[in-house]
């Protein structure tokens, strides 16, 4: 398994914006480092020969208990996290994140995993009021992902 802090090089990451049939996005509350503790986006790292679709269904999954299908690429990003607690600026995350906007297929939400808690959220809570706290790249990943699903007619 790579290694996560202080890596060599860049990890690869997937993450996912799923809409409900009430236009609601899934955010999760993080359980492990970086970000524990925060709400965001369902995903993880991609494992090694898993595709990119094989690994955004797999994470949200495991975090979420939901089956989903993976539409379309929303965004790919970076997130470098540097370690703060040094005079250095040591890299100590490096992610690319390949974000997709994806459907519920089925499943019964419920936190697993890496996810210490799991919420369908409205777009006044992540736009408006930002009730959740997001970061703002979040909040643009969520809110392009979002407007794929309802020009694609996701929901009614």
């Amino acid at each position: 398994m790579a290694q996560r802090e202080f890596p060599s090089n860049p990890l690869v990451g997937v993450g996912a914006v799923v809409v409900d049939d009430r236009g609601r996005v899934l955010l999760i509350r993080r359980g492990t480092e970086p970000m524990k503790g925060h709400w965001s986006l369902p995903g993880g790292l991609l494992e090694l020969g898993e595709t990119l679709i094989a690994g955004v269904k797999r994470e949200v999954l495991e975090e979420t208990g939901l089956i989903v299908r993976p539409e379309a690429i929303v965004e790919v990003i970076d997130r470098i996290y540097r370690n703060s607690d040094s005079n250095e600026s040591l890299v100590r995350y490096h992610y690319v994140v390949v974000d997709y906007w994806c459907r519920v297929i089925s499943g019964e939400i419920q936190p697993s995993s890496d996810a210490l808690e799991v919420a369908w959220v409205s777009r006044a809570e992540w736009k408006d009021t930002n009730f959740y706290s997001l970061e703002s790249i979040t909040v643009q990943v969520i809110e392009k992902g979002w407007q794929m699903a309802q020009e694609a007619g996701n929901y009614g």
